[in-house]
């Protein structure tokens, strides 16, 4: 059986261009109502079996959300999580490093919130901003942005070898989408709370945040963690296409929970 997804992923050291991807993309599914649908009922299982993840208590699962500012990582987690409980997923948002964290290598804030065994990790942005906005912004030179090309390949297999699976989405929107929801942080005064100056110089640098992007994906979507673009201007389209394969991923992983110890069930009476 053809895995879904298959069609999103990028391929390792064969250049990749975003405009190949239309943001736009229905990615088959048709009927918005029915398909929010769908996403509540994939959420619901990715609920069950995280729940036998956490049972068996050997693996986890680390999930990562990259993308341009309002592409929808915080409502990526809400329209794909919102039906598992909190002890075994665990959501982590990487803001701007802090001196503490800047006395470190830059993979040393991220390996410690790496997810435990049993549980789901969900990074909001992540180790890829230190190919990504330090690429653009000049933070590292070009020689240094290759080498954590390779290191951060490195760092994702040791994760795999031990047992943690990863799977990375590119939430791809377009300028003009994103332009129409920065607007809509600025006019609702509800949503002031989102909006940050500072997204509007990264616009500027549109252009050049694509190029860091095609490469980044390039060069480490590995086999044992591919990144997935994701058509990210239809919210309920990226939540049912990231749900989906989240849920794929987990059936595959099949977490069976651990066999009961010192006791037989069998032989338990409650009276």
């Amino acid at each position: 059986m053809t895995s879904f997804a298959k069609q999103f992923q990028v391929k390792h050291g064969v250049p990749f261009s975003l405009a190949s991807v239309d943001p736009r993309d229905t990615c088959g599914f048709t009927d918005k109502e029915k398909t929010k649908l769908t996403t509540a009922e994939d959420a619901l299982v990715i609920d069950q079996l995280q729940e036998r993840l956490f049972a068996e208590g050997s693996r986890a699962l680390l999930v990562i959300l990259q993308g341009m500012d309002t592409s929808g990582k915080d409502g990526t987690v809400r329209g794909v999580f919102n039906a598992c409980g909190p002890a075994g997923v665990h959501v982590t948002s990487f803001k701007v490093p802090t001196a503490d964290e800047l006395s470190h290598d830059y993979l040393w804030r991220v390996h410690a919130k790496c997810p435990a065994r049993g549980t789901i990790g969900i990074f909001n942005r992540s180790h890829y901003e230190d190919v990504l906005v330090v690429k653009v912004k000049g933070f590292a030179s070009p020689e240094e942005v290759t080498r954590r090309y390779g290191e951060i390949n490195a760092f994702e297999k040791m994760l795999t070898h031990n047992g943690t699976e990863v799977l990375k989405f590119m939430l791809h929107i377009s300028a003009d989408e994103q332009k129409l929801r920065l607007q809509e942080r600025i006019e609702d005064p509800v949503k002031h709370w989102k909006f940050n100056p500072g997204d509007l110089e990264d616009r500027k640098l549109w252009p050049q945040f694509m190029e860091a992007y095609e490469k980044a994906l390039a060069e480490t979507s590995m086999a044992a963690a591919p990144w997935h673009v994701i058509p990210a201007d239809r919210k309920w389209v990226r939540n049912a296409v990231i749900a989906r394969i989240i849920r794929e991923k987990l059936d595959a992983m099949k977490p069976e929970p651990a066999k009961a110890k010192g006791y037989d069930p069998a032989k338990i009476v409650i009276v």
